[in-house]
């Protein structure tokens, strides 16, 4: 069993940066793919990174590309996504799941934490 727990979130000016963190317990995120996800109420929970266990390979969501990157410390048992340049339209709620294949698909991660509101003012 892996209980994930986000942190970082809060109120940023558009343009700003945001790091959020996600820390795991209960069992190794060594050997599992790790993925934020983000949700607006009314709306379903959007893909937006995902990260392979070695840290080698990653996927982002086009929107993202080029102004947030996601990263792992495997010895601290903790994901990362730092978010650049922020858009009002990215105000979500903002999760972290574990998975064993890098996917899109948030039905492929099997644990979920409860989520950091980002909210992101014009």
């Amino acid at each position: 069993q892996v209980q994930l727990v986000e942190s970082g979130g809060g109120l940023v000016q558009a343009g700003g940066p945001l790091r959020l963190s996600c820390a795991a317990s209960g069992r190794t995120l060594s050997r599992n793919v790790m993925g934020w996800f983000r949700q607006v109420p009314g709306k379903e929970r959007e893909f937006v990174a995902a990260i392979s266990w070695s840290g080698g390979s990653n996927d982002y969501v086009d929107s993202v590309k080029g102004r947030f990157t996601i990263s792992r410390d495997n010895a601290k048992n903790t994901v990362y996504l730092q978010m650049n340049s922020l858009k009002p339209e990215e105000t979500a709620v903002y999760y972290c799941a574990a998975g064993p294949i890098l996917s899109r698909g948030s039905n492929l991660y099997n644990y979920w934490g409860q989520g950091t509101q980002v909210t992101v003012s014009s």
